[in-house]
C-alpha cells in the first residue's frame, strides 16, 4: 500500500516513469518517439505512450532532397562557369618601322703636323636616329688666315663620311688637311688655318659647321 501523500507512481508496463510534481514538466520519452534519419532533426510524438497510441510528425525535410538541390544548384553553376570562358581573341601588334637617322656633328679639333701646310683634324659624328647612316661626304673649307686676321683665302677638299654610323653610336675620325704648299711661306710669318665642314649624307638636308666655331670653345 503506498504511503500517504506520496508523489510517485507505480511504473507502468512500458516503463516509462512520470513525475508527480506538477512544478518540473519534465517528461522522459518513451519508445513513441523517433529520429529523423535523413536531416538530423528529432521528431516529438503526441499521445499517451502508455498505450502506444501516439503518432509521430514527419520531419520537415528529406536529407536526400537537400543534396539532390545542391547538386543541381552545383551543376548549374558549374556549367554557366563552362559557358562563360570563351577566349577573347587578341589583336596582332604591328611593329613600328625604325624612324631616319639624324646625324649631328662635332666642333673639329686641330692638331698640328710636321708640315706647316697640312693639320690633323678630327671631327665627331653621332647618331641619334633610328637607323644607321651607310654613305656620305665631308667638305672642309680651309681657311688660310694671315697674322693681322686677314682671310686671305678658302681651300676646299672632300673625304668620304666614315660610314656605317649605326643608331645610337658616335664615330669619331680624324683626316689630314693640306693646302697647297705656296702659302707655306705665310704660315713662316704667323699665317694658320681654320676649317669650315660640310656634312652630307641621303635623307638629309647638310650639316655646316662653321670655323668661327673654334673660337667659341
Amino acid at each position: 500500500m503506498p504511503l500517504e501523500g506520496g508523489g510517485d507512481a507505480a511504473p507502468d508496463s512500458k516503463g516509462t516513469n512520470t513525475s508527480g510534481s506538477s512544478g518540473s514538466g519534465e517528461t522522459a520519452s518513451g519508445p513513441g518517439s523517433e529520429s529523423g534519419s535523413a536531416s538530423g532533426e528529432t521528431t516529438s510524438s503526441s499521445g499517451d505512450p502508455a498505450d502506444g497510441s501516439g503518432t509521430s510528425t514527419p520531419p520537415s525535410g528529406d536529407g536526400n532532397s537537400g543534396r539532390t538541390s545542391g547538386g543541381s544548384n552545383g551543376g548549374s553553376g558549374g556549367t554557366s562557369g563552362h559557358a562563360s570562358a570563351t577566349p577573347t581573341p587578341t589583336a596582332s601588334g604591328s611593329t613600328a618601322s625604325p624612324g631616319p637617322a639624324v646625324l649631328s656633328v662635332g666642333t673639329p679639333s686641330r692638331e698640328a703636323t710636321d708640315q706647316r701646310w697640312c693639320e690633323k683634324v678630327t671631327v665627331s659624328f653621332r647618331n641619334t636616329g633610328g637607323t644607321a647612316v651607310r654613305s656620305g661626304t665631308v667638305t672642309f673649307g680651309t681657311h688660310i688666315i694671315g697674322a693681322l686676321g686677314i682671310d686671305w683665302a678658302t681651300i676646299e677638299s672632300t673625304e668620304d663620311l666614315p660610314a656605317p654610323i649605326t643608331a645610337g653610336t658616335r664615330k669619331d675620325k680624324t683626316w689630314t688637311v693640306c693646302v697647297d704648299r705656296f702659302y707655306e711661306g705665310s704660315f713662316l710669318l704667323g699665317a694658320h688655318m681654320e676649317h669650315d665642314i660640310t656634312v652630307t649624307y641621303p635623307g638629309a638636308d647638310p650639316i655646316f659647321i662653321s670655323h668661327t666655331r673654334e673660337k667659341e670653345r
